[in-house]
């Protein structure tokens, strides 16, 4: 008796799964077809694709590796790293960075020292070692990679702005 209650039960919940799965079902393909938005109204890296469609990624672009020091475009701007960095390790335990630009290796790996605020603590105060807070380069530092502008940059040195400003002063 017991097994024949457990298999009509077991028969009601199957029925009961197989309905609305009939129902879901067909609601839910139909979904997945739909276009959300045809024409979106923010522009965006998907241009007009519709939010719902899988686009084929635009291709890596390879990063700048020439060792070429760039110009700064602002005070305090840290320097942008001008060479590839995917292979160093970078974590708690071990920064691949400081084998060149440390302050002891610098020299010998003719590569710039990190500047003296890394070893500053928040106070002000000079450490032994490098600052725990200026431990992770690419919080600051970033690499560039050979590819056209996403959009236009229309950025002014302040130096350039300066110079401006003086040539409509003699006007």
């Amino acid at each position: 008796m017991k097994n024949t209650l457990l298999n009509k039960v077991s028969t009601v919940c199957m029925t009961a799964a197989l309905a609305v799965s009939s129902i879901v079902l067909p609601s839910v393909a139909s979904a997945a077809d739909a276009v959300i938005d045809a024409e979106p109204q923010v522009a965006s890296m998907r241009g007009t694709a519709p939010l719902n469609a899988e686009l084929t990624p635009n291709p890596m672009e390879k990063v700048e590796n020439n060792d070429l020091k760039r110009q700064r475009d602002y005070p305090q701007q840290p320097p942008t790293i001008p060479h590839d960095i995917s292979k160093y390790q970078l974590d708690k335990n071990f920064n691949k960075c400081m084998d060149c630009h440390s302050r002891k290796l610098a020299d010998e790996a003719q590569a710039p020292a990190v500047s003296v605020t890394h070893y500053m603590n928040r106070d002000g105060e000079f450490l032994g070692e490098m600052s725990p807070r200026r431990y992770f380069c690419t919080q600051c530092h970033v690499h560039q990679l050979e590819s056209k502008p996403m959009v236009e940059n229309e950025f002014v040195d302040v130096d350039e702005l300066i110079k401006q400003s003086n040539q409509r002063a003699k006007k």
